[in-house]
């Protein structure tokens, strides 16, 4: 497995990762289809924040996306094939990510994740610093809010 960084061209199969990824947690369809906004890639996005793919030879099983907000850097996605889970591929693509945060001068990463993605970044070393409370379909969501701190003596 190597890591990459992603080109405009790669919209449609980081979509089609970031839909397999969403549907492995059971949600229904329709709620999966309100996210359709969220859960598209598109070229310009890609080229202009820092995207990156994990490569199995020539195929991509998963992706990341660092973006720069007015409050400081986000992880606004990453998505691992189901697939592909559990073989240490999102350790990888969080690591690779810390490592470009380091890099851009950043001290934290902030994290809105999906709930079932929680355990995940805190066993990443993310710390839980609030919820942010969404609704979908008139059904209320709590999505974890999170910090990384960058380890900067790597």
């Amino acid at each position: 497995m190597e890591i990459i960084r992603a080109k405009p061209e790669d919209t449609a199969v980081l979509t089609e990762i970031a839909f397999a990824a969403k549907r492995h947690w059971g949600y229904p369809e329709h709620w999966i289809q309100s996210w359709r906004e969220i859960l598209t890639m598109r070229p310009e996005f890609i080229a202009a924040n820092a995207t990156y793919c994990a490569m199995e030879g020539d195929r991509a099983v998963g992706f990341y996306v660092l973006t720069t907000e007015n409050d400081g850097l986000h992880l606004d996605h990453l998505w691992i094939l189901p697939g592909a889970m559990g073989r240490g591929i999102g350790r990888a693509l969080f690591q690779h990510a810390a490592g470009q945060a380091r890099d851009l001068g950043f001290q934290v990463i902030k994290i809105e994740a999906d709930p079932n993605a929680e355990g995940f970044y805190q066993r990443m070393g993310a710390k839980r610093v609030g919820v942010s409370v969404t609704k979908v379909e008139g059904e209320r969501r709590e999505l974890p809010l999170l910090i990384y701190e960058i380890d900067r003596r790597h």
